[in-house]
């Protein structure tokens, strides 16, 4: 396996999901691997499953589908202001009801991380953290000696994660690197509808290029005024769950991008 991609935070949102499949298929990758939270925010969590089944999607939990699959009461999302868990349990409330049965034990079924070789270079696939399912990685709160000790813990070269539903890239030296992959449910909060996912590259047997695009070949995709995923819109959530009709649509196809970091 020489070619991937590697996508997370899908949040329910099953059309966003769809078109970046066909972005992948039209790749040419050898897999595609999910980094987990497959439920949450959006309506319809039982359209994500089928998708991923039949793309043949290798998937991992994140905190999301283990509370789900473990009939937890709460996400096990993370958040430490009162305002987050109070809207992510309305989410998750939401989510849990509109599962089935059968979602949820297959979900019981997905590893928790995933180790990969490819051409000698070590990689971790997980949905937090080495250390924990719902660790927030942030970009501007993990300084080098951190990441270089997750790494060191995890004997791997790069780490992949998401989570934060914020990319990033950090490139250590030496062939190692943390990517956080991004989400596809939602945006970051950027002023743009854009969502991202990542494909991975590796040009030769001594050296692999973990992100082909980590700016990544973004999906850009628009999202109607009356409905957004970002988190602005979670005040309007109670209110949107009750016209459980209305369904994400986008306007126009996916431009896709790449900026090449190598």
């Amino acid at each position: 396996m020489t070619r991937f991609a590697v996508i997370g935070g899908i949040y329910s949102n099953w059309r966003a999901l769809e078109t970046a499949l066909a972005d992948v298929a039209r790749r040419k990758v050898d897999a595609t691997f999910c980094l987990g939270d497959l439920g949450g925010f959006g309506p319809y969590p039982d359209r994500v499953f089928p998708l991923l089944q039949h793309a043949g999607v290798l998937s991992l939990q994140g905190n999301y589908d283990n509370s789900l699959a473990g009939g937890l009461a709460d996400c096990q999302c993370g958040y430490t202001d009162p305002r987050d868990n109070y809207f992510a349990r309305l989410s998750y409330d939401y989510t849990f009801r509109n599962t089935s049965p059968a979602h949820k034990a297959w979900l019981g079924t997905l590893p928790m991380s995933r180790r990969l070789d490819v051409n000698g270079t070590r990689l971790l696939l997980c949905h937090g953290s080495p250390r924990k399912i719902n660790e927030f990685l942030w970009e501007s709160t993990s300084p080098d000696a951190f990441l270089r000790y997750l790494l060191d813990g995890a004997g791997v070269d790069v780490l992949c994660v998401t989570h934060t539903g914020i990319k990033w890239h950090r490139d250590l030296g030496d062939g190692r690197h943390v990517i956080n992959v991004g989400a596809l449910g939602r945006p970051e909060n950027d002023g743009t509808p854009r969502v991202w996912y990542a494909p991975y590259l590796a040009h030769h047997p001594a050296a692999l290029t973990p992100l082909e695009d980590q700016q990544l070949a973004g999906l850009v995709m628009w999202i109607p005024a009356g409905l957004a995923f970002a988190a602005g819109a979670l005040f309007l959530f109670a209110a949107w769950l009750r016209q459980s009709d209305r369904v994400t649509r986008y306007q126009s196809p996916p431009l896709v991008r790449s900026t090449g970091i190598r």
